[in-house]
């Protein structure tokens, strides 16, 4: 929906062409050759990946504090595949109460290394497109959110078109439209600016920050909150964007202010981390590790005892809260499958309890035998964060499915069920996947009702 151009206000004379910076000599040195060198370092010595951002979250202290783990940040746009034309980058207001999200009426934005320009046609769209975003240089003038990441961007992209965003009050649901429109435009980049929890003991800020990752990797958005992170807003609209395009969140650096340079009975928490299309997060040996994990569950069963297992010895993504399935076959048959779809505990231990209660507690077989045991495979699904489809008909759900990749959850009332995207080597046929999984869930295959909650999730699935 379009709105009045009362929103609108260009720049004039009482606008001044430029916005000079606030912080630098404070946030980030003055001295143009000092600095370069400085952000070089920085984004060189950053934590590497081979993930390709669609967006990235980067902190926006002093760089004595925060600018390691900016730099981490900002080494994975070098995997970008398309030069960056634009970039929209939203940061928390610290200084100015901002109602909604305001822009600036400047022409450019300049940092010791130079003016970058500000893309005022896009800036006009915004304001005519969305009411809640205005013209506001008062919420820019001592901002420091947005003007430590210039710097970065200059360094790391060199020339681009700058729409800079301050975020004040405005509830994540609406701002996810505007960056909904962001993320349709190739050429265009989001960067999201945001610190993590303030001024706790050094061991209470790990704990809380280790929370708040994982809660952003699972993509729960209305869990965020100000004492979380301090753009908990363009966070989460962030986070919910990403969950209904099924692209994924990791964190590839979390630090604090005592890992850097404060002291540590007082710190601030840090992240950068990437938003990205689904990629393959277990290579051949850690496969070959949960696998293992998951047949020594079963060996420990036979005589009624738990694996132990101990995630702090895992790598990071084997640690986290993540739902998993684990399907036991014996000849290509069916022999047992127990999963879960709530990410309730580590990875790691997942795959151990379910392995067991597929091998003795699938109520559709008798418990598995040690004659039956070297005879198994076993394969392991792990889920992405489910996400809630939007329809308003069975046709329109139909016309969404993507067989071969969808796996589906229903639930109707207290009617449940849902299919990993393996059932779809049973059929091709989206209307046939949704009729046994109606009837799966204790429904009748014609059942339709207005009030049927259909969500979305994709798997990583690996065998012996």
């Amino acid at each position: 929906m379009k709105h009045a151009s009362r929103y609108v206000m260009a720049s004039s004379s009482d606008s001044p062409r430029v916005r000079r910076p606030a912080v630098a000599g404070m946030f980030y040195r003055d001295d143009a050759a000092r600095l370069r060198r400085e952000v070089r370092g920085f984004i060189d010595a950053g934590r590497t990946s081979n993930l390709v951002p669609k967006a990235i979250i980067v902190p926006h202290a002093g760089y004595v504090y925060s600018g390691q783990v900016a730099g981490s940040g900002y080494r994975a746009l070098a995997n970008l595949e398309t030069r960056v034309r634009r970039v929209f980058l939203l940061g928390p207001a610290h200084r100015v109460y901002t109602r909604g999200v305001a822009a600036p009426a400047h022409q450019s934005f300049s940092s010791p290394l130079g003016e970058m320009p500000i893309d005022r046609e896009r800036i006009t769209e915004l304001c005519e497109r969305f009411d809640f975003v205005t013209i506001s240089d008062a919420s820019h003038a001592e901002e420091h959110s947005l003007e430590v990441h210039l710097p970065f961007l200059q360094t790391a992209l060199g020339d681009f078109l700058l729409v800079p965003l301050v975020v004040g009050e405005v509830h994540p649901g609406r701002l996810r439209e505007l960056i909904d429109h962001v993320l349709d435009n190739p050429g265009d980049l989001l960067v999201v600016s945001s610190d993590l929890s303030h001024y706790h003991g050094y061991d209470e800020a790990r704990l809380i920050d280790a929370q708040t990752v994982e809660l952003m990797e699972n993509l729960e958005w209305q869990e965020m909150r100000p004492e979380r992170a301090c753009g908990f807003v363009p966070v989460s609209a962030l986070l919910l964007s990403a969950a209904e395009r099924g692209w994924r969140v990791s964190a590839v650096d979390v630090r604090n202010s005592g890992d850097t340079a404060g002291p540590r009975d007082r710190v601030v928490g840090y992240a950068s981390l990437v938003v990205h299309e689904p990629v393959a997060e277990f290579d051949p040996e850690t496969r070959k590790r949960l696998l293992g994990v998951a047949r020594d569950s079963i060996e420990h069963g036979f005589s009624d005892l738990a694996l132990a297992i101990d995630p702090t010895a895992w790598p990071r993504a084997c640690g986290r809260h993540t739902a998993t399935f684990v399907t036991l076959e014996s000849s290509g048959v069916l022999r047992g499958c127990i999963g879960s779809l709530a990410a309730e505990e580590p990875l790691v231990a997942s795959v151990a309890n379910n392995a067991a209660r597929a091998a003795f507690n699938d109520p559709r077989f008798p418990p598995l035998t040690r004659r039956e045991f070297d005879e198994i495979d076993i394969c392991i699904s792990v889920l992405s964060p489910p996400v809630p489809m939007r329809f308003d008909s069975q046709e329109a759900l139909l016309e969404q499915l993507r067989p071969g990749e969808d796996g589906l959850i229903l639930s109707w009332g207290r009617h449940r069920g849902t299919f990993l995207p393996s059932v779809w080597r049973l059929t091709d046929s989206p209307g046939r996947f949704l009729a046994h999984l109606k009837r799966k869930a204790g429904l009748s295959e014609d059942f339709w009702s207005d009030d049927i909650r259909i969500e979305r999730y994709t798997t990583e699935s690996f065998g012996e």
